[in-house]
């Protein structure tokens, strides 16, 4: 019994004294490790910032101010405003691209906001029908009335409605393209 013991006390000496030969060692690692960051911090230091590149969006638009360029101005200023003219006669003429993809993103963007407001109604009409009243005086007229829960139902069928109105609207856009004779690609 008393050889197990100091067998025991041996190994633990030795083990404590491999311990303390280590932790040296570690607290020189930690030690250039600490070095080696300062002097990555340094070298970012010298490093210069990047170089500013210059895009045609950096640098304002030229005014000409010579006698020879203020015709070329007015002529390019004119074509300018009658480009805008155009592009807005495009974005109104029921023949044009540009008009029918408008108006059906504008539908379909209206379609998008009410499925979403329709899916937000359906999870709190599901809510409230689980709900949990604490005040049992509460609890007593729901359960007899449910005005929470039939409201909530009625806004959710009149949203249903709207996206089915929608979705009409959709429909019969595409027949109007199909019969103006637009590109029914327009549609998409």
């Amino acid at each position: 019994m008393r050889l197990s013991t100091v067998l025991r006390l041996a190994a633990l000496v030795a083990l404590f004294g491999l311990m303390a030969y280590s932790l040296p060692a570690q607290d020189q690692t930690s030690d250039d490790v600490a070095a080696a960051a300062r002097k990555a911090r340094e070298q970012q230091k010298k490093e210069a910032p990047p170089k500013k590149v210059f895009t045609n969006d950096d640098i304002p638009a030229a005014k000409n101010t010579s006698s020879d360029s203020s015709g070329k101005n007015a002529n390019t200023d004119a074509t300018q405003v009658s480009d805008k003219n155009a592009d807005k006669d495009a974005e109104n003429d029921t023949k044009s691209e540009a008009y029918w993809r408008k108006r059906f993103q504008k539908t379909r963007d209206q379609l998008a906001q009410a499925q979403q407001e329709l899916d937000v109604m359906q999870r709190e009409l599901d809510k409230a029908q689980v709900q949990y009243y604490p005040d049992p005086q509460t609890a007593l007229m729901q359960q007899n009335s449910r005005s929470d829960i039939n409201d909530k139902t009625a806004k959710i069928d009149a949203k249903k409605k709207q996206i089915d109105d929608l979705k009409q609207q959709l429909s019969d856009m595409e027949d109007e393209l199909r019969k103006s004779g637009g590109d029914p690609g327009w549609a998409r």
